[in-house]
């Protein structure tokens, strides 16, 4: 370590030559004092700020933006998945919870899964993989306790995007071309790609970047869901194309599974972390994994440990491995399971999990814990001038989905399906009418009982890791919102999964380049086994509540923008 070094807690830590700031943030945090969004898309941003300053709420502004992504950022989203959502109420200054996940269809047996499986796993393609798409009708309760604008009114930047065209980002491109190669690969068991290469590939390739694409189909379903509302989803026209399609191809939606859908409100629970309450939704979810990282971790010093040393980021990793052993064992719908939530967040359990971990050596192996006898995908928030604050994710899961797109309506379906397990006794193991584990989670954090933080990681089993790692920057490191993201991120992979694959070894560890090389050095001589750097460190948004006004922030990693009035 050179002299310039000592004392520089930023010292080795890959970025840009910045005149004020931490030197590696790519940019500045946003700020206004009337509203902020931060979105996976710029032109999403600005059809939120665009809502905001219309008079809308800040659910408004999350709706429309979410609506407008199912275009524009296809690749991670659309009226074919899920979505959850957190929503702070400044009139009675509360955090609600929103579950707005489907079930699975059903006609569609647990004994005909198993005969369709590939090593005891369900297909990430295909109808098999298909359960009740959520996001409508998440957006219609939303909208239905706190949205100020007309329904129609959500959808109209959208549909004329969709019919004008717009062009197409860089990483969108990218995920676009992956995509179609994946799904006409052949052996993949997709019952048919014809319609998706139609929307997205009528000339035999995607879009590249800056080309302008339309999708004058999904227009067309976005004008049908404004005008007639989530019935004309669920039980209207919609619905009946989607049976059809299912009944067509050898799938197992109806319009009964589809009818009988509705998006669940509920209680948000939260763990305190160095005076700030972190909130996770419950499961079908896997936002508790979040809370039982930090809770781990509250029993170590990271500020002494240091920003980005080996000593701070293997306590960071041995606690998220700790944690997704639970995850793996108990996370599933609440209304098949017995989960002992409370247990699982108390800071007691936390203690106990915390005092297997040793500085240094690697815990091996790892195990959940004994509990008292008796996871592609957009991120988005918002903020309005009266307060209101909204955590939004919503999400198609792996790639676009399942590969299907129904005829004529201009979506892929999910594949949330996938995540179910198939082995008897696991309480993520299949059955019909069931909602499947979930990776996607909206994250929150107050202070003295007062709204702060309204953030979220996108991006499968790196959501709860990354969330811990930005309250950790933000808490323990002091880091302003847009460095807290923009700080290089590590990501564990190879633990226990909800669909009965268990852990591998150690599991394998990826640090972004900007991680310090002596840190590197350090964690491998740790015993860590490195893999290679794949671009799935997940995508950031936040909106930050201050006295008066607002910051905001968005992913440097992704195409996305952050914008405050």
């Amino acid at each position: 370590m050179s002299g310039a070094d000592i004392g520089n807690p930023f010292a080795g830590i890959g970025g840009g030559d910045r005149v004020t700031g931490e030197p590696f943030a790519t940019r500045s945090t946003v700020w206004g004092s009337h509203g902020a969004a931060a979105t996976a898309h710029p032109l999403a941003t600005l059809i939120a700020i665009d809502l905001l300053r219309a008079g809308g709420s800040a659910v408004d502004a999350a709706i429309g933006a979410n609506i407008a992504l199912g275009f524009l950022e296809p690749i991670a989203c659309g009226v074919g998945g899920d979505a959850f959502a957190m929503v702070w109420d400044p009139k009675v200054g509360r955090l609600a919870g929103l579950n707005g996940s489907g079930r699975s269809p059903r006609g569609l047996s647990l004994e005909a899964h198993r005969e369709r499986a590939r090593g005891g796993l369900i297909s990430a393609f295909g109808a098999v993989s298909v359960s009740v798409p959520g996001a409508v009708d998440a957006w219609a309760a939303l909208h239905a306790r706190y949205g100020r604008l007309p329904w129609a009114d959500l959808f109209a930047p959208a549909i004329d995007l969709a019919e004008r065209g717009a062009p197409v980002p860089q990483t969108v491109a990218h995920y676009l071309a992956s995509s179609l190669r994946t799904f006409t690969r052949p052996g993949r068991g997709i019952e048919e790609v014809a319609n998706l290469q139609a929307i997205w590939a009528p000339e035999g390739r995607t879009p590249a970047e800056g080309e302008i694409f339309a999708n004058p189909a999904l227009a067309r379903t976005y004008r049908l869901i404004a005008s007639g509302g989530r019935e004309a989803y669920y039980e209207g026209e919609i619905a009946e194309v989607i049976a059809r399609y299912f009944q067509r191809i050898g799938g197992w939606m109806t319009v009964a599974d589809l009818a009988a859908h509705r998006a669940e409100w509920v209680e948000p629970r939260s763990t305190a972390y160095r005076g700030v309450d972190v909130w996770a939704l419950p499961p079908n979810g896997q936002g508790l994994s979040t809370l039982q990282i930090l809770n781990i971790l509250e029993n170590f010093d990271l500020a002494g440990a240091g920003f980005q040393t080996a000593a701070s980021l293997h306590l960071q990793i041995e606690a998220k491995r700790l944690a997704f052993e639970d995850r793996a064992r108990r996370f599933a719908d609440p209304d098949f399971a017995e989960i002992p939530i409370d247990w699982l967040i108390s800071k007691a359990y936390g203690a106990e999990r915390a005092a297997l971990i040793r500085p240094d050596r690697i815990l091996d192996p790892v195990f959940p814990g004994e509990a008292p006898g008796h996871g592609d995908t957009t991120y988005l928030c918002a903020a309005d001038s009266d307060g209101m604050m909204v955590s939004l994710i919503q999400s198609n899961f792996r790639g676009m989905g399942s590969g299907l797109c129904p005829d004529g309506l201009g979506f892929m379906f999910q594949n949330r399906g996938e995540l179910f397990s198939l082995r008897d006794g696991d309480a993520n193991i299949y059955a019909p009418g069931k909602r499947p584990f979930q990776t996607i989670i909206p994250g929150f954090a107050s202070r003295g009982g007062e709204p702060w933080l309204a953030f979220g990681v996108m991006g499968g089993d790196m959501q709860p890791q990354g969330q811990a790692q930005m309250i950790v920057n933000l808490v323990d490191y002091g880091l302003g919102l847009q460095a807290a993201g923009d700080a290089p991120r590590w990501r564990h992979e190879g633990s226990s999964e909800p669909t009965g694959v268990p852990a591998a070894g150690r599991g394998t560890l990826r640090l972004e380049s900007g991680v310090p090389h002596r840190t590197k050095q350090a964690l491998a001589d740790l015993g860590w086994t490195f893999g290679p750097l794949d671009g799935g460190f997940g995508g950031y948004q936040a909106v930050q509540r201050w006295p008066g006004r607002y910051a905001a922030a968005s992913e440097m990693r992704k195409d996305g923008a952050a914008l405050a009035w």
